[in-house]
């Protein structure tokens, strides 16, 4: 299940993804009518392309080129497609990709790996807290990963404590794939209820959509505030419905890896040039073996730092950092430069908190300004004050705090219409 490319010498992967460079570019100049019509309007000659460094030929494709002529970067026709997911839509309106059988045989093969990156072994029994429906690629990546490993799989959905540990009580998983922060209202449940969770089956977590690492692979507030209750295995993986691929840790825990038969990844700066080894920049991304909607030089908007030394696991693919934020999100609030993912970090650890939403929204004179919604456990101005010093103390910066009655706040953040719950809201005007 170990791919064989991932343990190559860094000359051998680069080789290697050339030739599948070319390969999709005559896929795409042949069947994409988006990139045919890039292809022709910027005069490129794809024949010319022949390393990764004359990529920089082409230009990058956006988020915004996606909703806007989306049936465009369709390479199959309807009738191929077998399964249509839509992006989550956090930066904007949601967008639709389709899959062939092919691309859901990839999608499998990624996420087996994956797993395997991670420890998941076949015949290990794992329990799955994602959706599976509303058309969340992710949730049936996973069923057809472990499926595809050979592991057991118990498909509980999100959220309802009860429900998981009954579940985790009567069957007895190894694994748990989940949000980390919903690891905490486990906690919080098993210690109400009595449950012995740290005598449990659970070995580890594979955690999704919450950063589990500092820059320096350090654990976050949000791991140590798990783990110092709970001694499992947290791992962490970061994927995208666009990328249909992940990058997973393996047990030293030190970056998410490349699967370099499934994915070109670049790091570009604010003028879309390759940063300098150990920079951050923005990840931008080029599918390989899609079929149904392949990507090419797709900026994902999401910050990054790349490591390339080898890890001690033995792959020599490029590993990826926790996400440092997302370049639309970015906030600039009084002189300081802040991602949400600072806040998330924050909140989800900070004891008397249970629940909470950001907004950012551009006040009168045209600036950034953060509310910072909560419902807490014990109300007191006291409480508030001694948070406000907490946000100064970790971020240098002090928001307005709202307090709000739980269920009203728990309403606005699990929002029906959303997969996923809303915990940064952008209200800030766009020119």
């Amino acid at each position: 299940m170990y791919p064989t490319i991932e343990y190559a010498s860094p000359e051998e992967i680069k080789a290697f993804q050339e030739k599948k460079l070319q390969e999709l570019l005559i896929y795409l100049s042949t069947n994409s009518k988006f990139y045919q019509t890039l292809f022709a309007r910027e005069n490129i000659q794809i024949e010319e392309i022949r390393t990764l460094e004359d990529l920089g030929i082409i230009p990058t494709t956006s988020k915004e080129d996606l909703q806007q002529f989306n049936q465009d970067f369709f390479c199959v026709s309807k009738d191929k497609i077998a399964d249509f997911s839509t992006t989550s839509g956090t930066l904007g309106d949601p967008v639709s990709f389709g899959l062939s059988d092919a691309d859901l045989d990839r999608l499998a093969y990624n996420e087996a790996i994956s797993f395997a990156c991670a420890g998941i072994k076949k015949g290990d029994l794992v329990q799955t807290m994602t959706t599976i429906d509303k058309r969340f690629m992710a949730g049936l990546a996973y069923f057809l990963g472990l499926r595809k490993l050979g592991a057991g799989i118990i498909r509980m959905g999100p959220g309802i404590p009860e429900l998981q540990w009954d579940s985790i009580l009567r069957y007895e998983p190894k694994f748990l794939i989940t949000v980390p922060s919903f690891l905490l209202k486990l906690i919080e449940y098993a210690e109400n209820h009595g449950i012995d969770y740290r005598n449990s089956s659970v070995f580890g977590a594979v955690c999704i959509g919450e950063s589990l690492r500092n820059q320096d692979f350090s654990p976050s507030l949000l791991a140590k505030k798990i783990t110092e209750k709970w001694d499992i295995k947290l791992y962490s993986t970061y994927a995208s419905t666009e990328m249909s691929t992940a990058f997973t840790e393996c047990e030293h825990q030190k970056g998410g890896h490349q699967h370099p038969e499934l994915i070109i990844t670049e790091i570009l700066d604010e003028n879309l040039k390759p940063v300098k080894e150990g920079e951050s920049g923005e990840l931008v991304i080029t599918t390989l073996g899609v079929e149904a909607l392949p990507l090419l030089r797709f900026r994902t908007g999401d910050i990054v730092k790349a490591h390339l030394e080898p890890c001690e696991c033995g792959r020599t693919t490029l590993r990826l950092g926790p996400v440092i934020g997302r370049k639309q999100q970015m906030i600039k609030y009084k002189g300081t430069t802040l991602y949400p993912t600072a806040f998330d970090d924050l909140l989800n650890t900070y004891e008397g908190i249970s629940a909470y939403q950001i907004i950012i929204r551009t006040n009168e004179i045209g600036t950034d300004e953060i509310l910072v919604k909560i419902s807490c456990v014990e109300e007191s101005e006291k409480f508030i004050k001694e948070l406000k010093d907490h946000f100064r103390a970790k971020l240098r910066v002090t928001p307005e705090v709202r307090v709000y009655e739980h269920q009203e706040l728990l309403t606005m953040i699990h929002d029906l219409k959303s997969r996923k719950p809303i915990h940064f809201i952008d209200l800030r005007e766009r020119f």
